[in-house]
């Protein structure tokens, strides 16, 4: 490709650039098809429409992925900042949107939405039946800038550049086991360390989380029967008399065959915190989305923490 004539980056398809950027980003074609909703011949024509109008290679494909070369880094930061100008726009003529409908998309993690999303969501579909909105969920954090959300619930606070953010909730959770089981091995006692009892708690790689530290302080003696990244599965897992586990009250008491444990003092809980670029601030939908959410809560019209 050294022979191409190089012509510049403006004259590029932005389409081609996404697909550039999604590639860059996920060091593969499959993760960036996944990522955009299209097929992996089609993205790799796309790269090479892209590499022939900048008259260079921008990626290097080897045993680990695709790579930047030189020249793609180079491509990559002018990508980004057209990204960012992109996005920018999309979000300032969504925020000037004056009717009630279209497509508003939120996230959150698993549970959050299976319990006290999804009510909320279901009542205001119905009220605004032009409107559509998109729960998506996921552990890792979605970017509110790169509009891979419009609005997110998350256990901490925004960190992105730009993003207006309130505290929604507190959550308390409880350390919960069935009845089948506390009747096998009784009740656990942190003054035995828990000796003889089974735990299950999220994967290792949220090892980090408190109530995870919590249950293992409690419980030094116990043994891992199970973990799980979903609350819902933990609860099953729960329930089926696998071990004790912390839950968050939504989830514990949602679950059948689950009943408290107490462990000397309650697990400690987590704010739920909602957050939205700037620019969308003035959405109707996104506003009226998080104003029913906001007062079903308070008002009880979605599971309270208790």
């Amino acid at each position: 490709m050294g022979s191409r004539r190089p012509r510049g980056v403006v004259s590029a398809n932005w389409d081609d650039l996404k697909v550039f950027l999604a590639v860059a980003r996920a060091g593969s074609l499959v993760g960036a098809a996944r990522r955009l909703g299209q097929t992996q011949p089609t993205m790799g024509r796309r790269l090479y429409a892209l590499e022939e109008a900048v008259g260079h290679k921008l990626l290097r494909r080897d045993a680990e992925g695709f790579s930047l070369t030189q020249a793609g880094a180079a491509v990559l930061a002018h990508a980004e900042r057209m990204e960012e100008e992109a996005l920018a726009f999309e979000r300032r003529l969504a925020g000037q949107a004056e009717e009630l409908g279209g497509m508003l998309r939120v996230s959150s993690s698993d549970w959050f939405a299976t319990h006290v999303l999804a009510p909320v969501v279901a009542r205001f579909s119905q009220r605004h039946p032009r409107a559509v909105v998109e729960l998506v969920t996921d552990t890792r954090l979605v970017s509110l800038s790169r509009r891979e959300t419009d609005l997110g619930f998350r256990f901490l606070r925004f960190q992105e550049p730009d993003v207006l953010q309130k505290r929604l909730m507190h959550v308390a959770y409880e350390a919960y086991a069935s009845p089948a089981y506390l009747a096998r091995h009784g009740v656990p006692s942190p003054t035995t360390g828990g000796e003889g009892h089974a735990l299950i708690t999220m994967d290792t790689a949220f090892s980090e989380l408190a109530d995870v530290g919590w249950l293992t302080r409690k419980l030094p003696e116990a043994r891992f029967a199970g973990r799980s990244n979903n609350r819902d599965v933990q609860a099953r897992l729960c329930a089926a008399g696998a071990g004790i586990a912390v839950l968050p009250r939504q989830v514990g008491e949602a679950t059948p065959g689950l009943e408290r444990v107490w462990l000397d003092e309650p697990p400690p809980g987590r704010d739920v915190w909602a957050g939205y670029h700037r620019d969308l601030h003035r959405l109707p939908l996104l506003r009226a989305l998080l104003e029913t959410v906001t007062g079903a809560l308070a008002s009880g019209g979605a599971p309270a923490s208790g």
